[in-house]
């Protein structure tokens, strides 16, 4: 396919529409319904978002992660803390999230601040992943250069003989974060790109302020 035949892709939006009048005032809420909505649609990995964040002077990266968790707080996900967006947390706290259900016709977009959770979180969560899983965290220095895929196949190998009959610890490289949000859009598709866009975003006294913006 050219770059023409590119051009002259489109796809009309018709499915649902949103109003600032029927939203919950609390956007965890209303995130919450249509998470639910995505996974009773049978999506193919409905948690799945897109993570951006940002080095110190401001040179961004982005990448799809799982989300794990979701409260009245923020949004969790785990990694290594030291791979590529790890660092960049470390070094410009400031992220974004989009989630983006193409069958519903949704997109969710969630600014804020990341920060890492508890110890004691992530080694809960890291004992409920699967064993190989597990080993994987061991096995993969995220994000540094490697030779070959052998290499990480002959990694692997030496941490399952290490771990041999034994419960697999959580790696002092890995663990949670938690993106605590100041900023939501709910983005509805709608006919002839007149989309629906409503947008939460916190005061100063913790109330979140509704808006509609234009598409």
């Amino acid at each position: 396919m050219d770059e023409q035949d590119i051009g002259k892709i489109r796809r009309e939006y018709s499915s649902s529409r949103l109003d600032e009048n029927s939203v919950s005032e609390d956007p965890f809420v209303q995130f919450k319904e249509w998470m639910q909505d995505a996974i009773k649609s049978n999506i193919i990995e409905p948690t799945a978002m897109n993570l951006a964040t940002a080095t110190i002077d401001g040179r961004p990266s982005s990448r799809i992660v799982l989300l794990k968790e979701t409260s009245g707080i923020g949004f969790v996900f785990y990694t290594n803390y030291q791979s590529q967006k790890g660092l960049e947390i470390e070094q410009n706290p400031f992220g974004a999230l989009n989630f983006f259900w193409v069958s519903l016709e949704r997109q969710v977009r969630i600014e804020g601040v990341i920060e890492k959770i508890s110890f004691e979180e992530s080694d809960a969560y890291f004992r409920e992943r699967p064993r190989g899983s597990q080993i994987g965290a061991w096995t993969s220095p995220q994000s540094q250069r490697i030779a070959n895929r052998e290499i990480l196949e002959q990694r692997n190998q030496e941490m399952e003989k290490r771990f041999h009959d034994k419960e697999v610890p959580r790696p002092a490289q890995w663990g949670g974060y938690i993106l605590v949000p100041n900023m939501f859009e709910f983005w509805q598709g709608r006919e002839n790109r007149l989309h629906d866009r409503i947008q939460y975003t916190l005061q100063k006294d913790n109330n979140w302020l509704i808006n509609r913006v234009a598409p």
